[in-house]
């Protein structure tokens, strides 16, 4: 088995880890940078319609963000994802195929005084929705055989809903969450592994003062008209029948 990084290594966001393993070839993760570029990311070595699926370990930006590119480019296998994740990258990505449109065809109207070549997007609302096509949801703790000898399953870490860590022979860590948090249960710790892979974000800092999540929540539902209220909405109808607590941390 072969593991080689691709992004935030070395520095924060844009998470991409190649796996290869019985003849096959997994990204674990394709997340857009964000923020100051500090190191170059490495290019995915393989052609992408070479790479037989991709993990996704949480829907944040900075780790399925160029899941749309990678389609552009050729991708067509399965992306594995858990049903929450799933389900809320069917709106992040397509919010964030919306931006590269909109910056794009911002760019040109301002070029078009200067003669400026035109821009084109990273990637389209179309090419969002081909990759949302991908994805394949499943329950936390499911042992998914991915090929004849790569077996995973997802394990809940709480870092936000349907974040998880993928446990393969070793285990592929995305985001770590902290203890006693809103609507997010705690994680939960792997007792057996022969590798583990995490990310540092903080390294040896402390988080500080723990804000109060539930008043900032209930300001962003006051406003219904804006995209917080939105996501607040989908998050109620998620949590609900999975016996979530929406209270505050005791």
């Amino acid at each position: 088995m072969k593991l080689t990084f691709l992004g935030a290594n070395h520095e924060v966001t844009g998470s991409c880890t190649l796996l290869e393993a019985a003849g096959q070839r997994y990204l674990i993760d394709c997340g857009m940078e964000q923020g100051k570029d500090v190191y170059e990311h490495q290019p995915i070595p393989v052609a992408p319609g070479e790479i037989d699926g991709v993990l996704a370990t949480h829907a944040h930006i900075d780790h399925t963000g160029l899941l749309p590119l990678l389609v552009r480019n050729g991708f067509r296998g399965r992306i594995y994802a858990t049903r929450p994740t799933a389900e809320l990258c069917s709106i992040m990505l397509r919010d964030s195929a919306h931006i590269q449109e909109f910056e794009a065809e911002w760019k040109n109207r301002k070029g078009q005084r200067s003669g400026a070549e035109p821009v084109e997007p990273m990637y389209t609302i179309q090419d969002a929705e081909a990759a949302i096509a991908l994805f394949r949801g499943y329950d936390y703790n499911k042992e998914i055989e991915l090929a004849p000898g790569i077996v995973i399953r997802f394990v809940d870490v709480g870092h936000l809903l349907g974040s998880s860590s993928i446990e393969i022979w070793v285990t592929e860590n995305g985001d770590i969450g902290n203890l006693d948090q809103p609507i997010i249960k705690i994680p939960t710790y792997l007792k057996d592994a022969d590798y583990v892979f995490m990310e540092s974000t903080y390294g040896d800092r402390s988080h500080g003062p723990r804000p109060d999540y539930v008043a900032g929540w209930r300001r962003s539902c006051s406003a219904p008209s804006t995209a917080a209220a939105m996501w607040s909405s989908r998050a109620l109808q998620w949590a609900a029948p999975r016996n979530c607590s929406t209270s505050s941390a005791r």
